[in-house]
């Protein structure tokens, strides 16, 4: 459910491949097998609540003034009924299905039918067509990758609206905003169970299919590893990119035309969220194909944990901070503005160069300089579902060497800056920041026991080499 992502820590080379005469029956890698009852329980809770606090962080702002608590106390001391509540809430409407139809046709038409251009004329931008990684059964899937391009034609024409054309008021998103939720959670439900049928009956690649025979777990974490239609119509970069973080930005900048159309001016803290945030976007589209070798897109199946999670989670509850502002503008002091800016921008330096370092090291197969020096690391290998050997480097100089995830520190440096933002008033801007810590924290953990299961004593090796995961010496 969200955008951030990590590079894997291994970085596949198929330095020579080896067919050892067997086929192994399930590799150990991807996604997990058999399910234990406190993964059950996790994903039904999540299946269960987690549109519920979607909708109740949005209801809370809706209705009272971002309060998280205010709600509760109503209905505990009978002051109002869920139904009282409820019937406040807008309804879907026909105005915000065309917006939202509209939106998601426009980004499907850019991703499947423009092919990227500014690969042609940005230096250092790596977009047109690139190779994934290696799928568990040994399938290398070439992408289309045009996400700044569809970032740039998108906002381009925004702005010429907003400034030129004045097709529609650039307060549309935050006017529509509860409706447009109902048209999200319905293309959520829809491509997630789409999905799964998919998988039964005609699936891209059956070989990289998932079955454990639980249906909760199957359509909460996915069955096909890259399901498609067509040769590049992919699920899961179109969702996990477009449309959920093509509109992230377009969500800030109707924030801040709500905020000059109710107070008469954009407070600095909006400003400092539609930057930050903005950098974010724009550095996951500038490494898009990059990405390509995140846990996403490398370890995830495509199930109702990403198209659900991208189509509503990732829109409406990593926006709260601009949303928070539109209901209580803070004009922070310089200083306090500049601290922030600065957390910000240190975090994505961090978050930046710790991915760059990776990416460094696997482009040139260790033979570069990471901090002034050769690059240390630990070999380590792996079998496809083919029987097909694998080897991999991982690295332990750098910013790699003070922690396994550090590039998540960074993250998290950013987040809070996103937070701080907004004061301390509410704790409803602030669930950023806590679900983000508990995301990050459990992907370390996820990924490391797919990581154990993949290199067995390799990993132990590296672990005894960077022994902490996010913070040197703590943890």
């Amino acid at each position: 459910m969200a955008a951030h992502q990590e590079k894997k820590p291994s970085e596949e080379r198929k330095h020579k491949s080896t067919q050892n005469g067997t086929r192994t029956s399930q590799v150990q890698w991807g996604r997990a097998w058999e399910v234990d009852w406190f993964s059950l329980a996790s994903i039904l809770f999540l299946l269960m609540f987690a549109p519920l606090i979607v909708y109740y962080f949005i209801m809370s702002c809706d209705q009272y003034q971002c309060s998280l608590i205010d709600p509760l106390i109503d209905l505990l001391t009978g002051n109002k009924h869920l139904f009282d509540i409820w019937n406040k809430t807008p309804t879907l409407t026909y105005r915000a299905a065309g917006i939202y139809t509209l939106w998601v046709t426009f980004q499907v038409f850019l991703y499947v039918f423009v092919p990227d251009f500014c690969h042609k004329f940005l230096p250092g931008y790596v977009g047109g067509v690139q190779e994934g990684a290696v799928t568990p059964a040994g399938v290398v899937n070439k992408y289309e990758i045009n996400g700044l391009q569809a970032w740039i034609i998108t906002h381009v024409l925004w702005f010429a609206n907003a400034y030129y054309f004045h097709w529609f008021s650039p307060t549309i998103i935050f006017d529509n905003w509860i409706p447009l939720l109902w048209c999200a959670n319905i293309l959520g439900y829809a491509v997630s169970t789409f999905a799964m049928i998919k998988s039964y009956f005609f699936p891209t690649n059956a070989k990289d299919c998932k079955f454990t025979g639980n249906f909760f777990y199957d359509y909460m974490m996915g069955i096909e590893f890259n399901p498609r239609i067509g040769k590049w119509f992919d699920f899961k970069l179109f969702f996990n990119g477009r449309p959920g973080i093509v509109a992230w930005t377009l969500i800030n900048l109707s924030y801040a035309a709500k905020q000059q159309e109710l107070y008469g001016q954009v407070t600095n803290s909006m400003i400092l969220v539609n930057v930050l945030q903005g950098i974010y976007v724009l550095d996951y589209f500038w490494n898009e194909a990059w990405y390509l070798k995140t846990i996403d897109i490398c370890h995830d199946h495509f199930g109702w944990y990403l198209g659900w999670g991208d189509c509503v989670w990732l829109p409406y509850l990593y926006t709260l901070q601009g949303l928070y502002l539109v209901y209580h503008p803070v004009q922070l002091c310089t200083a306090n503005a500049v601290g922030i800016l600065m957390l910000g921008l240190i975090g994505y330096y961090v978050f930046r160069m710790t991915n760059h370092q990776k990416d460094l090291f696997r482009r040139t197969n260790g033979n570069c300089k990471i901090w002034g020096k050769k690059p240390e690391y630990i070999e380590c290998s792996y079998m496809s579902v083919d029987g097909t050997k694998y080897y991999s480097k991982l690295m332990t100089s750098g910013f790699w060497g003070w922690a396994r995830h550090f590039n998540y520190t960074g993250d998290l440096m950013g987040s809070l800056a996103y937070c701080l933002t907004c004061g301390f008033e509410h704790i409803l801007p602030y669930f950023y920041i806590v679900y983000m810590t508990i995301l990050l924290t459990h992907r370390c953990i996820r990924d490391e026991h797919r990581c154990f299961s993949k290199y067995g004593k390799d990993w132990k090796r590296y672990t005894a080499a960077v022994p902490y995961r996010l913070i040197p010496g703590i943890f």
